[in-house]
């Protein structure tokens, strides 16, 4: 997998809409100068939104190949070092007949988004790129008050100023979907509820695996399956498991069913272990964690399959930044999660 060069104060990175068309919104465009604030003020980048980034949402809607030309465009242009999806949405993968795996194969850079842009993650991984789930710049980029620590130092440890191996800790802190603040200019000064987290839990398995990790929000996989994009069992084998659930609280019968689709393809005899981000809904903690370990240590008959619970991934606040087509270690023993090599080259 080719790995991007870090960011530098001076770069150029490009701010495109995949998905869902809200970033030029009269309502939300206050998000998109917030993030770009940040970015150039902060760490001294130069933020450059693609032609149709702002563009509403019934235009990108209508038009997945403005989108998609975009994304080329931005891979295309040399001088663009990193690219930051917008947000999410649930149509991503209509982009996929006018991709050109190609542009994006010989122009590596940073690629960034999380939800509905797993179908964008695993175009990189078919294309042989790394890239990087969270950050978005709809919300981890414009969170009201500042970014939040966590999501802060795991950006700037992954994305600018990478380690030999890093540990990624599990936030002490937490919020849901249900303590949310609104997107509206009044909130500016209001900042995110914060709660006590659990911590890493090992729902099952033991001792130590180690694999590249793929994959993303689950619900985003049905959309995948049957796809060029979808990789097949082979390609599984020896890789960790990256998955997380929505902020459109998944009823825990689907969650099952998305699971066993996974168990018919064989996937969880081939995989060394699975990381599982922290529901966006407390409530469906207890009935995710038992469709797991049904599916999967049960039916499947797959019981010393390591599952680490609770992983700060995507719809989870706070957020991390996770290089997808990197090795990772899971210690079950010490329920501790590593990054074996730097994010960024």
């Amino acid at each position: 997998m080719q790995k991007p060069k870090r960011l530098q104060r001076g770069d150029k990175v490009a701010f495109v809409s995949l998905s869902r068309g809200m970033l030029g919104h009269p309502r939300f465009i206050h998000r998109y100068e917030i993030a770009k604030a940040r970015l150039e003020m902060d760490y001294g980048l130069e933020v450059i939104p693609m032609p149709h980034a702002l563009a509403d949402s019934d235009f990108l809607y209508s038009h997945p190949e403005a989108r998609a030309k975009d994304l080329m465009d931005a891979f295309r242009d040399p001088s663009i070092r990193a690219v930051f999806c917008a947000i999410g949405g649930d149509d991503t993968i209509r982009l996929l007949p006018h991709i050109d795996f190609g542009v994006l194969r010989d122009n590596p850079k940073i690629f960034t988004g999380y939800s509905d842009s797993t179908v964008n993650h695993f175009m990189m991984h078919k294309a042989g790129l790394v890239s990087y789930y969270g950050l978005a710049v709809m919300t981890t980029l414009s969170e009201y008050v500042a970014i939040n620590e966590y999501t802060r130092s795991s950006m700037e440890q992954i994305l600018f100023d990478p380690r030999p191996s890093l540990d990624i800790p599990c936030s002490s802190f937490c919020s849901y979907e249900t303590d949310k603040v609104w997107w509206n200019e009044a909130n500016r000064n209001t900042p995110t509820p914060r709660f006590p987290n659990t911590g890493y839990e090992i729902l099952q398995g033991s001792g130590t695996v180690t694999g590249e990790l793929l994959g993303g929000c689950i619900d985003v996989f049905l959309q995948l399956f049957g796809t060029s994009l979808w990789p097949s069992p082979e390609e599984w084998r020896g890789k960790l498991l990256l998955m997380e659930t929505s902020e459109w609280n998944m009823d825990p019968l689907l969650f099952t069913w998305i699971l066993r689709n996974l168990a018919a393809q064989g996937l969880f005899r081939v995989l060394s272990g699975i990381l599982v981000g922290k529901p966006a809904y407390q409530e469906k903690e207890d009935a995710y964690k038992a469709a797991l370990l049904q599916v999967i240590g049960k039916e499947a008959g797959c019981p010393d399959l390591p599952i680490l619970w609770n992983v700060n991934a995507g719809h989870a606040y706070p957020t991390g930044v996770f290089p997808l087509g990197l090795r990772y270690r899971i210690d079950c023993g010490e329920k501790r999660l590593t990054l074996l090599e730097p994010g960024t080259a």
